[in-house]
């Protein structure tokens, strides 16, 4: 990880807490003594997804500082009670609950893995707490209490398997970490590689704390694929590309992932070890555009250690917004008329570009980008416009089942 625990402290306006300690709360401007509209933020600002939940934190905090400094949500303030859940599944359980019980939110931000959001989403539904789901993910959940900004595998997969089989061949290998996300996005490489008139030689899987990748490797070579499809996920599975270098692999058989750079990756990585990856995402901070280069420079501004600006950031400023655009549209803080208010065709402008609410999916439309890396950086090869979650949309309708609550498996 390139940054420490106490370096983060320092430069973060949102410390950690632990399971005895009080949770970090976070207001900003001056509004006196007007009752407060609170918003829940469960990320995980430790432990091995660390490097992904400090940017969703800097971002959370941007959108806030920015909508206080608006005045604020028919105007109270916005004030932020935040939890570090460690990477850890306990504690998501226990701070959803206390964040629904005790703190009394009115909307909550927060989970990175589909686990957490799994561990945490049937508290808020039982309490009925507006919840926001800002990650990219493997895509099926259907609960018209939660809203999913993240791109699904039809927005981004989609488009990065066919890429990918057009530059290196028709035979796959895919490595993937061993959990919904990993295992359900295997199978959509699986079909983009069929669809396409490809072969997929093996699938295999790996829990988040692997380290060690040399039988892979081997496995790898004995196979003699075209392309390898990575779905690895965390700073652990990061070592697989180092070894796959050391192998003298790297520059033989072409690379694409769903999850490479979406923390420092390509930064932390020699050149060597990263140049051609492919990748691709609903955002990258190398994005040109005038709202995304004042999104990065912003975040940076306020955290001059700051790892990489991804999708993850992005999704979750851009989630903060659409669910406050909601809220003002409502012109209430009522959880029922907020939902209806974000069914009413909700759109925002940010960091991506248009991110607009699919009312039947409570999923995003919003752009998409292929990205190749270069000298540790990312060069955006292609812009794909309006995207739907078509994946979703195939097995969610909550327009005609408003109750449901489920994360459907898509059938493949």
């Amino acid at each position: 990880m390139p940054f420490s625990r106490r370096r983060f402290l320092r430069h973060s306006a949102l410390a950690t807490t632990t399971l005895i300690a009080a949770p970090t709360v976070f207001r900003s401007g001056a509004f006196g003594a007007e009752n407060p509209i609170i918003v829940g933020s469960l990320h995980d600002q430790s432990g091995p997804i660390a490097a992904s939940g400090t940017p969703m934190v800097y971002a959370l905090q941007l959108a806030v500082n920015e909508i206080n400094a608006g005045g604020g949500l028919l105007g109270r303030p916005l004030k932020v009670i935040h939890y570090d859940t460690q990477s850890n599944i306990q504690m998501y359980s226990q701070f959803a609950q206390q964040l629904a019980v005790k703190d009394k939110v009115d909307v909550v931000h927060g989970g990175i893995t589909s686990a957490s959001r799994e561990a945490v989403r049937p508290t808020f539904d039982r309490f009925k707490v507006l919840y926001f789901y800002n990650v990219l993910y493997e895509g099926g959940v259907c609960d018209r209490n939660t809203f999913c900004t993240g791109t699904t595998p039809a927005q981004t997969v989609e488009k990065l398997v066919p890429s990918a089989m057009k530059k290196a061949g028709k035979k796959a290998y895919i490595i993937a970490a061993d959990y919904n996300y990993g295992q359900i996005t295997a199978k959509w490489m699986t079909k983009y590689v069929k669809d396409n008139g490809g072969e997929v030689l093996s699938t295999d899987f790996f829990p988040l704390d692997v380290t060690n990748f040399g039988t892979t490797i081997s496995k790898i070579q004995a196979a003699k694929p075209d392309l390898i499809l990575s779905a690895l996920v965390g700073g652990n599975h990061t070592a697989f590309y180092r070894q796959w270098t050391s192998a003298g692999m790297k520059g033989k058989i072409p690379i694409a992932s769903t999850t490479f750079g979406l923390v420092n990756e390509p930064t932390t990585l020699d050149a060597a070890e990263s140049d051609s990856i492919l990748g691709s995402y609903g955002y990258f901070e190398e994005l040109t555009t005038p709202a995304s280069k004042s999104f990065v420079e912003k975040i940076k501004k306020a955290h001059p250690d700051s790892p990489y600006v991804s999708e993850l950031a992005a999704c979750t400023y851009e989630g903060v917004m659409l669910w406050a655009a909601g809220v003002n549209k409502a012109a209430s803080i009522d959880r029922m008329k907020v939902i209806a208010a974000l069914e009413d065709s909700v759109a925002f402008d940010g960091p991506s570009g248009k991110v607009s609410l699919d009312k039947a999916t409570h999923h995003t439309t919003r752009n998409a980008f292929l990205a190749e890396v270069k000298d540790r950086k990312w060069s955006v090869l292609e812009s794909y416009s309006d995207v739907k979650p078509a994946d979703t949309a195939s097995v969610c309708d909550l327009v005609k089942n408003p109750n449901d609550t489920k994360q459907y498996i898509i059938n493949l």
